[in-house]
């Protein structure tokens, strides 16, 4: 047989499999997954065994087809032709500008060779789909001033500070997922912006997605409307490092979730980095798939606690040294005393107080400081909660927090009840009526008279209302 006929005859035989794949998968996922191939090279299928060459643009796309199309491909072949057929999925990148060769005649070969440039199986070096340029067009802008040499670490936050420099110093993925999780404003997205920072520094090759999960779902839901899914899964699934922030906005959104969970598979299949933050702790999400919690507890899992006094000291200081400006001590213990909500917050306090002064001229001082932040301390008042008191009551006298709310009436039990009654009345806004119902469905009467007690011992024994006051400062603090 002439060779100008084999190459027809290998690539008819190739389009009666691909129509038959076609009618199987849908259309969808032919254009997303099939279409693309192309035959590289190929033996006539004559009723001998034979082999044939695909290909694809990515690794991602050779995967997918290798382990989801390519036994079904050999099987179609081998009901078309006769003959056991070995198919092999290859990746091939389009070749840089070199200077124009001489025309190929291509009845002299019986390859079909599109002008493509194969991917070497002998170098090491990743391929990078899409390239750094055009992942930094995706991801959302770093924050300059979110550096690990600006950020402030203390024992609330020490493990996840840790773990975040390790990630980003690793040659290799330490663990995956990287979860972070804490409140509002605790540094969650200052430790995702650092290691961004020093994996850009470090290794500029590498391709860092960082966006929001608002960003992603919106990313996705644009490539369903504009039906370019694939053009999607390839930007997030090619990336060396994926860090999606506030992932618990995804929360009963289905379709989100199904695609996230995918990209996330394909990438720690991939052995590439995944970091994700979040308020709440993988198995606390709300909304979120078992499945998916199951796999993002598969990593390291690390908390940011709420600040402490000492932490808060730190910052504002740290953050008064970057302004180069001289605060008072009173002032920045004030501060780390009264604004105790988050981090946010608190430089964002310190940066009024130091505007104020610089714009008025007038020098900081605790009551200009009192006077600028008279919404936001007001704002900060400590805000009790009967549940709150009855935890700490329960603890100062080695009870159960449920002793507080069952009928016993022993004297160990009644009276630390009591103590939180009293507590409530005066450190909650909750009437009587609605504080007896925190106690069991008691009766306002019942706190009423609790009230009264313990106004009694504390005017009769100097022990019992010292340890008011102590519980008191320890709900109010």
């Amino acid at each position: 047989m002439a060779q100008s006929e084999v190459i027809p005859s290998i690539q008819q035989q190739w389009d009666l499999v691909l129509n038959r794949l076609r009618a199987e998968v849908g259309e969808a996922a032919y254009r997303s997954w099939l279409k693309p191939l192309s035959l590289v090279t190929g033996s006539l299928v004559t009723g001998n065994g034979s082999f044939v060459r695909m290909a694809v643009p990515t690794r991602f796309m050779r995967d997918w087809v290798a382990g989801n199309y390519q036994d079904r491909i050999q099987a179609l072949w081998l009901e078309e032709t006769g003959a056991s057929t070995q198919v092999e999925v290859v990746v091939l990148q389009p070749a840089r500008p070199v200077p124009k060769p001489a025309l190929i005649n291509v009845k002299s070969t019986p390859e079909i060779t599109p002008e493509l440039k194969p991917e070497s199986p002998t170098v090491n070096a990743p391929v990078i789909t899409p390239q750094v340029a055009e992942v930094r067009k995706i991801t959302a802008p770093l924050d300059p001033r979110f550096t690990f040499d600006n950020f402030v670490v203390g024992k609330p936050n020490e493990l996840a500070y840790a773990a975040a420099r390790r990630v980003a110093d690793a040659d290799a993925v330490p663990f995956n997922p990287l979860f972070l999780y804490g409140g509002v404003g605790l540094g969650k997205t200052h430790l995702m912006h650092a290691i961004a920072h020093q994996i850009r520094t470090a290794h500029p090759e590498k391709s860092v997605i960082y966006l929001s999960a608002e960003k992603f779902m919106y990313q996705f839901v644009r490539a369903l409307r504009t039906k370019d899914t694939m053009s999607f899964k390839e930007e997030f699934r090619s990336v060396d490092v994926l860090m999606i922030d506030d992932v618990q906005f995804i929360g009963g959104r289905e379709a989100t979730q199904e695609e996230f969970f995918h990209t996330f598979n394909a990438l720690v299949d991939q052995n590439r980095q995944v970091v994700i933050s979040a308020d709440k702790s993988p198995s606390d999400l709300e909304g979120v798939e078992e499945r998916m919690k199951s796999r993002l507890g598969w990593g390291l899992v690390a908390d940011i606690h709420p600040t402490t006094y000492e932490l808060r000291l730190g910052i504002l200081e740290s953050k008064a040294e970057q302004l180069d400006v001289a605060i008072p001590q009173k002032v920045v213990e004030f501060l780390a005393h009264k604004i105790t909500s988050n981090i946010r917050e608190l430089e964002g306090a310190l940066n009024r107080i130091v505007a104020h002064a610089t714009l008025v001229g007038r020098s900081i001082s605790l009551e200009t400081t009192q006077e600028v932040l008279h919404d936001l301390l007001r704002s900060n008042d400590r805000r009790v909660t009967i549940e709150e008191i009855q935890k700490k009551v329960a603890e100062h006298f080695n009870i159960r927090v449920s002793d507080m709310h069952s009928s016993r009436r022993a004297r160990a039990v009644a009276r630390p009840r009591q103590i939180a009654m009293y507590l409530s009345k005066h450190l909650t806004s909750r009437s009587l009526p609605e504080i007896g119902r925190k106690f069991g469905g008691r009766d306002h009467t019942t706190v009423m008279h609790a009230v009264k007690k313990v106004d009694e011992l504390k005017s009769g024994d100097p022990e019992f209302s010292e340890d008011i006051e102590l519980l008191t400062r320890m709900l109010e603090n």
